[in-house]
């Protein structure tokens, strides 16, 4: 699967499920750190894609 379709998948399932993490993550009954949860995803999804691409792509 190339690079470009993987983020359009990402796109549309973060798209689909955004009601249902913005609600689980603004629960006032829910742990303070669940905003940072989706952060560090986001932060080793971006460093996993980094670290597989290629010095000559830059």
């Amino acid at each position: 699967m190339s690079n470009r379709t993987l983020l359009i998948l990402l796109v549309l399932v973060g798209y689909v499920f955004s009601p249902t993490i913005f609600t689980w993550m603004i629960n006032p009954v829910g742990a303070w750190y669940r905003p940072f949860i989706l952060w560090f995803v986001l932060i080793l999804l971006a460093i996993f894609i980094q670290w597989r691409r290629n010095s000559n792509e830059l």
